[in-house]
């Protein structure tokens, strides 16, 4: 795949083996409101996420929390749904390490790249029960919109996680 970063490849070579099918577009790097509602009037019908890379307050347990983007995270509810202590944002270095993607560019996509499952997977409800998501794949320059079903069904279980469905 001309043009295509070695992570967005690995990606799509993973969707294509596991017989996901997706619809990808191409964009500007994905860090303005006008570029989000481009993505979202062309992936339409898809539950737009936000994809938040945490840890605890010991910084010794890390989640990737799957959330719907127009809504706010408090932490405090999530970690209490979890057991956990204080989350907080995870630093960059853990986030390129375990998901091997940029803050811009993380999404549940990542998961491939955490070999030894040291991210835990959480996942608000109101994604999970979406017939559709939009995620990208490790770049902040191209969307995909998949069958909300295949990434938790299909997707998530081959990487060898589990997710944790949450209320955010």
């Amino acid at each position: 795949m001309c043009g295509r970063t070695p992570a967005e490849v690995s990606v799509y070579n993973f969707l294509d083996k596991l017989n996901i099918s997706y619809e990808r577009i191409d964009h500007a790097p994905a860090q303005t409101a006008e570029v989000c509602v481009e993505i979202t009037e062309a992936l339409s019908p898809a539950t737009a996420c936000k994809n938040l890379f945490l840890t605890n307050s010991k910084g010794d347990e890390f989640f990737l929390l799957v959330m719907r983007a127009d809504k706010h995270f408090t932490g405090r509810i999530v970690a209490h749904q979890i057991g956990s202590t204080r989350l907080s944002f995870g630093a960059e270095d853990k986030l390129l390490r375990y998901l091997g993607t940029p803050s811009g560019s993380v999404s549940v996509m990542g998961l491939i790249n955490d070999k030894n499952c040291t991210v835990q997977l959480l996942v608000d409800r109101d994604v999970y029960y979406s017939p559709y998501m939009r995620c990208h794949p490790c770049v902040n320059t191209s969307s995909l919109r998949l069958k909300t079903a295949d990434v938790f069904l299909k997707f998530v279980p081959a990487t060898g996680h589990s997710a944790r469905v949450v209320e955010v």
